[in-house]
């Protein structure tokens, strides 16, 4: 059967599929969706095994009942009555090694089908965020993400390789041991099983007690939580301001609120609990057996030769039960983990295009046609943008924060789609281009600079890995960091978060070899030298500079200094284009520019330069 491989939708993938989707299967149905039939097989096995297993006990009844009912008048037994109680052992030992092998096929089954899905999904969701829009990683904590990918599919693991076959096993046990009493005497049965009732009832009252209580434990847990945060983040601040006793004051409160909840959901659920547990305790079905079967062998009823396998078997139900309870209290966790699971696979890819429909640009100008966007909280980051980049031409993007500058960069990127009008490449639409070949026309520097576990020459050769060491080397040199990577322990060997420790500046000029290196045709450079420090600054913008001919730059800048030399402006405001020019042109023209100009606080710095 086939399993994830392409696709989340694989995860359906059985004839099923359709219907399944038009159910809305939940979560978990998702999810176990490939291995559901090997689950189901793993779970009779390990039913029928358990229930082999239990042959034994009916064969010691059996034997005791023949053994005490035979007269023995010479300290000796009849032949037939021997043969019959050997047939007795040799079955139920049989039965006993055939029980195991078939819990242990069940559980071998299980785990190769866990094992199967994990792998799949874990190459599924890797595949799939390789289709998600870019600016999605931007809006979602990579905490978040390696939860989902990591933790919560391995939660899974509890689910797929023990849950099935642990039901199988506790079912089994039970509906084989009711049948055999009931097959025995019905109304001994009935009394044998009155405890049984009682503990539905009283698990019953403890989940309804715990409703309540358990939204504001979860409240209080989520204050406690940030309480933490702010008292070890703060922690500078507060020292300095010398105001730890009113941060050591939140933290105590927020912990004492959260043993109060848990002393209110705890309580009723402690005391509930015993009661439900005591009813189905070894000792009290025994008890209840006892005192059930004394009476029924009064009235005549029932010998206590047939009371043996009662007393035998009706206890053993109590250890089955509980491991159920404990199993529905498990599921939880791992319905919880499916969600998430399911909820990344559900994440909503970038469109592709159709291969058919794919288009190769003429040239490498780029169009912005009446481009709006807002983002997913629906604030209007852009609002009917409209300009030309012209080949070879450096255009820079400056404005207030949160003008939309980022956005901009971001969408001709293509880490998402605008909500509306469109974006040309050499004319054509950037949603009918593949993302390898959008990517060879367009590489990028960006202020959070992203670097691999891998050695240093990995990194600067990451949009080219075949690219030579002198290549590298000379990439390294322009974006001069050479000198810092010569310095490592290792050279150009270093592994970044090892024996490599850059600096944030260090770290933007790696990024910087990186893209002079792939040598696309435009650029796009949001903040590049932000973190560059002031003896390299100049460095990195000349560098830049050199690189910048015969090529397409976008530059989003802060520092309007460090722009003036552009080919064209843009001024941003609100996530509007409010003005577009020259620097000379903007400043004649006394607008928003103008006044970004004139209200001083831009230091005289290197600039990007038209080469």
């Amino acid at each position: 059967m086939q399993l994830i491989s392409r696709t989340p939708k694989l995860l359906m993938s059985s004839p099923e599929s359709t219907a399944q989707t038009r159910k809305q299967p939940g979560p978990i149905s998702q999810v176990l969706t490939p291995i559901r039939r090997q689950l189901i097989l793993a779970a009779l096995l390990a039913a029928t095994g358990a229930a082999l297993t239990l042959v034994p006990l009916a064969g010691i009844a059996e034997v005791a009942s023949r053994l005490l009912a035979e007269p023995v008048a010479d300290n000796s037994m009849q032949p037939a009555a021997i043969d019959s109680v050997a047939a007795i052992i040799a079955i139920s030992i049989a039965c006993m090694f055939a029980g195991m092998a078939l819990v242990l096929g069940g559980e071998l089954l299980a785990h190769l089908a866990d094992n199967h899905l994990t792998h799949n999904l874990r190459m599924a969701t890797a595949w799939h965020l390789t289709r998600v829009p870019l600016g999605w990683f931007s809006q979602h904590a990579s905490g978040e993400v390696k939860r989902a990918m990591q933790d919560d599919i391995a939660t899974l693991h509890s689910l797929t390789a023990h849950f099935y076959t642990s039901v199988g096993r506790a079912g089994g046990a039970i509906l084989i041991s009711v049948i055999y009493l009931f097959a025995l005497d019905w109304r001994m049965a009935l009394i044998a099983l009155l405890p049984f009732p009682g503990f539905f009832l009283f698990l019953r009252h403890a989940m309804r007690s715990t409703g309540a209580g358990m939204q504001d434990f979860a409240q209080r847990l989520g204050r406690l939580n940030s309480a933490t945060v702010e008292f070890v983040d703060g922690m500078p601040v507060l020292k300095a301001f010398a105001a730890t006793g009113r941060a050591h004051r939140n933290y105590r409160e927020a912990v004492d609120e959260l043993a109060t909840a848990f002393r209110a959901l705890t309580r009723p659920l402690v005391k509930t609990m015993a009661h439900a547990h005591a009813m189905i305790a070894p000792a009290t079905v025994l008890g209840v057996v006892l005192i059930g079967g004394t009476l029924f062998c009064q009235l005549g009823w029932l010998t206590p030769l047939e009371l043996l396998p009662f007393i035998l078997v009706a206890p053993g139900l109590c250890a089955p039960l509980m491991l159920l309870h404990t199993l529905l209290h498990d599921l939880g966790s791992a319905t919880a983990a499916a969600q998430r699971v399911t909820a990344l696979l559900n994440t909503p890819q970038l469109p592709v295009a159709p291969a058919s429909e794919q288009a190769r640009p003429e040239g490498s100008e780029i169009r912005f046609n009446a481009v709006s966007h807002a983002h997913a909280q629906d604030y209007q980051a852009l609002s009917n943008i409209s300009f030309t980049l012209q080949p070879g031409t450096i255009t820079a993007v400056v404005g207030p924060s949160g003008a939309g500058k980022s956005t901009l960069a971001q969408l001709l990127l293509r880490f998402f789609d605008p909500s509306a009008g469109q974006i040309t490449l050499g004319g054509v639409d950037l949603r009918q281009l593949d993302s390898a070949a959008l990517y060879r026309q367009i590489g990028f520097v960006l202020q959070e600079v992203q670097l691999l576990h891998a050695s240093v020459r990995e990194n600067i050769a990451l949009g080219r890995p075949t690219a030579t060491q002198a290549e590298i080397e000379s990439a390294a040199r322009a974006a001069n960091i050479h000198g810092r990577i010569q310095a490592l322990p290792r050279g150009y060997d270093s592994v970044i978060g090892e024996d490599a420790q850059l600096s944030g500046g260090e770290s933007q000029r790696l990024s910087v070899a990186r893209a002079l290196l792939l040598d696309p045709p435009i650029l796009v450079l949001d903040e590049a030298t932000a973190a560059a420090d002031a003896d390299n600054e100049v460095a990195l913008q000349n560098a830049l500079s050199r690189f910048a001919r015969g090529r397409t730059l976008l530059v989003i800048a802060h520092r309007l200094d460090t722009v003036m030399h552009a080919d064209q402006i843009l001024v941003l405001d609100g996530g509007q284009l409010v003005e577009q020019g020259t620097h000379d042109q903007l400043l004649n023209g006394n607008g928003r520019y103008a006044r970004l100009w004139a209200s001083g606080g831009y230091a005289t710095g290197a600039q990007v330069k038209p080469c």
